[in-house]
C-alpha cells in the first residue's frame, strides 16, 4: 500500500531532509485535500518525537478527518497511546520509547499489549543500519535486524525508516529493507526517501508498504497514479477479507 506523510512541526505541515533541515511547509487543511482518495495517512508529531512540543490539536484534527490514520511522535506512555486511538487512530507508532539501555524496553512493550497488538506498531528508524532514536540524534548498540527480531511478538507491523536516505529523493537502499523483511514476518512499512515507482514496484514484491513524503510533496512521483494504486490496493484487502 502506498501511504502519504504528514509531518508536523512548530504548529504546521512540514518535509524535512534527514529529520533536521526544512525543506517546505505547507497547509493541513491542503494536505488532507490533496489526499483523498488515499485510505491510510502517515501522521507524526515531530516536535512530539523531539520533545521540544507537541501538536496534538493537528494530530486529532487528522484522525477525526475521515482517514484511516497511524500515529507516530511522542507516544511514550499507554495512556497516550490509548488517548491517540480514541481520537479514531487505526495504530499508535512507538518509535523512540521502545527503547531503553540501548535494547527494547520489553516492560514497556509488555505494557502495550493491553491495547492490543494489532493497534501497535514499532518504528525502528535506522542510520547505517543501527538504531537511531531521539528524533534521530542517538544511535544504539544495536541493528535494525536485531531489533525487528526481538521486538515481533510485540507487534503486528514495524515502520522502517532508513534516515540515511530519509527526505533526499534520491532512493532508499533496498539491500537494507530485504535483511529486515526476512528479520520478521509481521507487516512491515518503509520510509525514507522513496522516489520511483520501481522503487514502489519492487517493495510491494518484498511485501512492504511504503510511505511517500517529499516525492509527493514536490510532484516527483505522480500524484493521481499513486491514488488509483493505493485505492486498488486498499480494494484487494476488502475483497481478500471478504473471501
Amino acid at each position: 500500500m502506498i501511504i502519504p506523510a504528514i509531518d508536523f512541526q512548530g504548529g504546521t505541515v512540514v518535509q524535512l531532509i534527514q529529520g533536521e533541515q526544512k525543506a517546505l511547509e505547507r497547509d493541513l487543511q491542503e494536505m488532507l485535500e490533496l489526499f483523498r482518495g488515499f485510505p491510510v495517512l502517515q501522521i507524526i508529531d515531530l516536535d512530539a518525537a523531539k520533545g521540544e512540543g507537541n501538536n496534538g490539536a493537528l494530530v486529532e484534527r487528522c484522525c477525526r478527518a475521515g482517514y484511516r490514520v497511524r500515529v507516530g511522535g511522542g507516544i511514550r506512555s499507554v495512556e497516550r497511546a490509548r488517548q491517540v486511538l480514541d481520537w479514531g487512530a487505526e495504530q499508535v507508532i512507538v518509535a523512540s520509547a521502545a527503547f531503553r539501555d540501548g535494547k527494547p524496553d520489553f516492560a514497556f512493550l509488555e505494557s502495550l499489549q493491553a491495547l492490543r497488538r494489532e493497534h501497535i506498531m514499532l518504528g525502528v528508524d535506522a542510520r547505517n543500519g543501527q538504531v537511531a532514536v531521539g528524533g534521530w540524534r542517538k544511535l544504539l548498540p544495536l541493528t535494525s535486524v536485531e531489533a525487528v527480531r526481538l521486538m515481533e511478538p510485540y507487534t503486528a507491523e514495524f515502520l522502517f525508516t532508513n534516515v540515511d536516505t530519509e527526505g533526499l529523493m534520491q532512493g532508499i537502499p533496498l539491500d537494507r529493507v530485504r535483511e529486515v523483511r526476512a528479520a520478521t514476518n509481521a507487516g512491515l512499512t518503509v520510509a525514507g526517501g522513496i522516489s520511483s515507482l520501481e522503487e514502489i514496484d519492487a517493495l510491494e514484491a518484498l511485501r512492504c508498504n511504503s510511505v511517500l513524503g517529499m516525492s509527493l510533496y514536490t510532484g516527483k512521483l505522480p500524484l493521481e497514479v499513486l491514488r488509483q494504486r493505493a485505492m486498488q490496493a486498499a480494494n484487494k484487502q476488502v475483497t481478500a477479507v471478504d473471501h
